[in-house]
Parts: C-alpha cells; structure tokens; sequence
C-alpha cells in the first residue's frame, strides 16, 4: 500500500513564527480546538496566539503523528525528559497563593 505523499507547503515570506508553551484544549462532538499561547510568570491572562480547528479524525492523526515524530527526535536527541515532582510548569501554572499584591 503506498502511502499518500506529503503536499509541498507554501510559507508565506510574511509569516510570523509564534513561540508558545501552553494550550488549552477543548472539543464539541465534531471539532477539537487547540488555543496556543505564551504563558509566562506572573501572567494572569495570557493571550491566544493562534487557535486550531480540526476534525476527531485528523486530532488523532496529529496525535500519532506527534508520537512519531518525538520518536524519532528521542532516537536521535535522546529521551526527554520531564522534570517532577517540581517544574517550570508547577512554576508557570501554579496559582499564586502569596499575600502580595
């Protein structure tokens, strides 16, 4: 069975690469939507940079295809690894429970 081939991207010269480090993730019973941003410390509110629409079906493909490709970034960078019991993550997400104002 041979596969489908990857369609050629066009990169618009005017595209803005956005750095995020969180995603919200919600869905309806037809889409999956993924809310992008930059959290940092101290933000309360931050702001959606890009929003992503996608269908269950194509959810799950980007799913395995995520899988698949940290993979292959494991094999070749080696394993990733995430920190515990505490992280930058307990740092960003965290809620502020200190009296300061």
């Amino acid at each position: 069975m041979a596969k489908n081939p990857i369609p050629n991207l066009d990169l618009p010269e005017d595209l803005d690469p956005k750095y995020v480090n969180f995603v919200r993730i919600s869905h309806t019973a037809s889409e999956f939507i993924l809310d992008y941003s930059l959290l940092l410390p101290g933000g309360n509110k931050p702001e959606v940079d890009a929003r992503l629409v996608m269908s269950p079906t194509a959810a799950k493909l980007f799913l395995r295809a995520m899988a698949e490709n940290l993979n292959r970034y494991e094999t070749k960078f080696g394993e990733i690894n995430i920190p515990t019991p505490h992280s930058l993550a307990d740092d960003l997400f965290r809620p502020n429970t200190s009296n300061e104002e």
